[in-house]
């Protein structure tokens, strides 16, 4: 046999038994899956998805750009949603298992690929759940009213706030998606809600005219580093979590849970999209960009709404109020999605067997709810007691986006890298700009253009915390897999 036909005969079968370890893998984790509770049809993953996404405040952000936020949106749309959206679809289609990004990471690239992922969501949902005690006090005061403000600073209504509500996701993630699912769902409808209300006194005020400040342009900004760290957050920070609700496909309904996913992703993504974009042009009807309330505009549209309107009252007490139950909502999809994911690994033996044990009525991961808590109680306690040191909570915000990007690199990177990877020059490209998109936001997270103490020591600390951990990750695989392959060689002798 000539070089070339040998070669490519040994090509051949290395790829017959690639996709034969990748079926069996997959395999393994749908016999896996099938003890879980299947809760979830596609309504609440619409609901769901508009959680895991829309954040409130970043329609202040956008106004703060005046009407050229249209055309950075529409860029953020192009360059990261839309791929992001791509992505995962096509990810999914492949691999619908329990886990998410973590089985394609584990299956296209290997083991250790995929625990790290798993590591750096685990340590993004947690710091974001650990914070609730902080935003929950920050609306509290904003709901009692400006006699209250001492409220946002305490550190005893803090940490209470942070004690009362992980006991809550605690006993929330125990019961499963049974529960959870009605929250997030309830949640999600509320966030459409709130922007809805801002429409309907948006739009008249727009018609009527004039606005406060021009609402939309088409004009390009100028290419400065302020706009391509305004681009980046806009992108990536803004929109990322569509992997979120694939990390639940083994407790979805139906017999294809991928084609659930996909067409959730396909229903939320004009109402997504729709949401930044008009939540925008309201605040820009109602307030000039300099006087933009960034802790929460929605408040503020709706208090000058009801005003321009003469509706007598005010939105400052009942908005603020609903904005905590989204919090909240969004703080228990956040707390099941890191339940899950040391039951994924500990079903691959990466931690140990009871990670993986369920509730014999609910069948959730008690074990790993149980750790989770924990842990998350304690940094909240941590974060609450160091509220106020603005420094402090900047690097853990920016570490925290550098863990996620992390884990999203791994994502656009599969279809370019992923072995046994099949992909159109479409989908291709979407990932490549993808991955552009959340390259341009770390690089600017760790090197960032607002006045700090020192730039360098700024980045090194917070790139050091995504090198620590994802060292302790790598030690910690390497440990765990050195002695289940001493135990396996033993029980050979």
């Amino acid at each position: 046999m000539d070089s070339p036909a040998r070669s490519e005969a040994i090509n051949e079968d290395r790829f017959r038994i690639g996709e034969a370890r990748f079926r069996a893998g997959e395999l393994e984790v749908e016999q896996h899956s099938a003890e879980l509770r299947k809760e979830l049809s596609l309504p609440n993953l619409v609901f769901t998805q508009v959680l895991s996404i829309v954040g409130l405040a970043w329609v202040g952000t956008a106004g703060k750009l005046g009407p050229p936020h249209l055309t950075f949106w529409l860029a953020a749309i192009a360059l990261f949603y839309l791929p992001s959206a791509f992505v995962v679809i096509h990810l999914n289609n492949e691999m619908p298992l329990e886990g998410g990004l973590y089985q394609w990471a584990k299956l296209r690239f290997n083991a250790m690929i995929g625990f790290l992922v798993a590591l750096n969501i685990w340590f993004y949902n947690i710091n974001f759940v650990s914070q609730m005690g902080v935003l929950f006090a920050n609306n509290l005061a904003y709901v009692l009213g400006p006699s209250s403000a001492w409220v946002a600073d305490s550190k005893a209504v803090i940490t209470i706030a942070s004690i009362v509500i992980t006991l809550l996701l605690v006993l929330v993630a125990r019961i499963g998606l049974a529960l959870g699912k009605w929250i997030h769902g309830l949640a999600g409808f509320m966030i459409l809600f709130l922007f809805a209300s801002m429409i309907c006194f948006a739009v008249p005020r727009w018609v009527a005219g004039p606005a406060t400040h021009p609402p939309l342009s088409l004009a390009i900004p100028a290419f400065t580093l302020l706009n391509l760290n305004i681009l980046g957050k806009m992108g990536f920070g803004a929109m990322g979590g569509f992997d979120t609700v694939a990390i639940f496909a083994g407790e979805c309904r139906g017999d294809n849970a991928a084609q659930t996913i996909r067409r959730s992703v396909w229903i939320s993504t004009p109402m997504i999209a729709s949401a930044f974009v008009l939540g925008t042009v309201c605040v820009l009807a109602f307030v000039q960009p300099g006087d933009i309330d960034l802790i929460s505009p929605v408040t503020q549209v709706l208090n000058r709404g009801m005003q321009w309107a003469g509706i007598p009252g005010s939105a400052s007490a009942i908005v603020p109020a609903m904005i905590m139950l989204t919090l909240i909502g969004q703080a228990v999809l956040s707390f099941n999605c890191t339940a899950r994911l040391p039951l994924v690994a500990g079903w691959d033996h990466l931690l140990p067997s009871w990670f993986t044990r369920l509730h014999p009525k609910y069948k959730t991961p008690g074990g790993s709810i149980l750790v989770i808590g924990a842990t998350t109680l304690v940094l909240a306690v941590v974060t609450g007691l160091g509220a106020g040191n603005q420094e402090t909570y900047q690097i853990l915000q920016n570490s925290n986006g550098l863990a996620y990007g992390f884990a999203y690199i791994a994502m656009f990177a599969i279809p370019l890298l992923g072995r046994g990877e099949k992909t159109s020059w479409a989908l291709r490209i979407a990932a490549v700009a993808g991955l552009a998109m959340t390259l341009l936001y770390m690089v600017m997270t760790v090197f960032p253009i607002v006045d700090v103490q020192s730039r360098t020591v700024f980045a090194l600390k917070v790139s050091g915390i995504l090198f620590v951990l994802n060292l302790a990750g790598t030690v910690f695989y390497w440990r765990r897999t050195s002695l289940r392959k001493r135990a396996f060689e033993e029980v050979r002798l």
